[in-house]
């Protein structure tokens, strides 16, 4: 008879469960730290300077993405440090009970094997769906200006601004230029220092708002903010696949059977119809007639 997990933790001496606990918590903090790592590489490499509400909640969440970075380098280091000091046959006994688990395996299942590091995986992929959000409308509109979607309009330049980048994308501010198109109305922004009251012509983006209010000035920066929206993208939809599994596995849990008394017949506990000694739907037992 194959045995559960947990008739073999409970045959685990404490040290050897100790050490186990440890590899399942050190994994699922490296892919927390080696996630929020990549995603705040990805964040730094584009040029989308955010404001408003798609600004804040894209800074909020980029500190999060740093806090959990370094998190996770800390306890995987600390986590990977303890392992090496305890005992060798400990450490041996131990990485024979999780080597058959594969390296994906944490990061979706549930329940996880360990908690802690499972929920801060959760929170890591809320911060970068947060980003996906912020950066939504300009990666809508640099595939419109890829595709040839967006119409030809005026801008106004009427004003000077600053866009001042948080100091987790390296800080410093630069000028901007604050205007109008004239077709939409829409007050939208040039990412650099043009004369004022010198129209001229750019494309009309589909969604001035939040990012979107920044106008594409090439097929450059165009690239650029697909390539960073389609990665928080993708850890939204690994987001939406956690909740998702998580859901299916809490409403598929086992249903416990009671339990028949010793040298019961399997049988013995049927339900008989009301007035008849037989089973239901079995055919009654007939008589012959004297």
């Amino acid at each position: 008879m194959p045995q559960t997990p947990a008739r073999r933790a409970a045959g685990r001496s404490p040290d050897v469960a100790s050490l186990v606990r440890l590899h399942h918590r050190r994994r699922g903090w490296a892919w927390v730290g080696t996630g929020s790592a990549i995603g705040l590489v990805v964040y730094l490499a584009i040029g989308v300077d955010l404001t408003g509400t798609a600004g804040i909640l894209s800074v909020v969440a980029v500190f999060v993405l740093l806090a959990l970075a370094v998190a996770g380098l800390v306890v995987t280091v600390a986590d990977t440090s303890r392992i090496h000091r305890a005992d060798a046959a400990v450490q041996v006994s131990a990485k024979g009970s999780v080597s058959h688990y594969p390296l994906y395996a944490h990061a979706h299942r549930y329940p996880p094997r360990h908690h802690g590091s499972w929920v801060f995986g959760v929170v890591m992929l809320v911060a970068g769906a947060g980003i996906a959000l912020a950066l939504l409308p300009a990666q809508v509109n640099s595939w419109a200006y890829l595709a040839g979607a967006e119409h030809q309009d005026t801008f106004n330049p009427v004003s000077y601004g600053q866009a001042c980048r948080p100091v987790s994308r390296g800080g410093g501010c630069s000028v901007v230029t604050e205007g109008y198109l004239s077709s939409s109305g829409a007050h939208v922004t040039w990412g650099s220092q043009v004369p004022l009251g010198q129209p001229f012509a750019v494309r009309d983006p589909l969604w001035a708002w939040g990012s979107g209010r920044s106008l594409i000035s090439g097929t450059g920066p165009a690239i650029g903010n697909i390539i960073a929206g389609l990665f928080f993208d993708g850890l939204a939809l690994l987001l939406l696949y956690v909740l998702l599994v998580t859901m299916r596995e809490k409403s598929a849990a086992p249903v416990q059977r009671r339990p028949l008394p010793a040298g019961a017949h399997p049988g013995a506990g049927r339900r008989t119809h009301p007035g008849r000694g037989h089973p239901p739907g079995g055919a009654p037992r007939r008589t012959r007639r004297s």
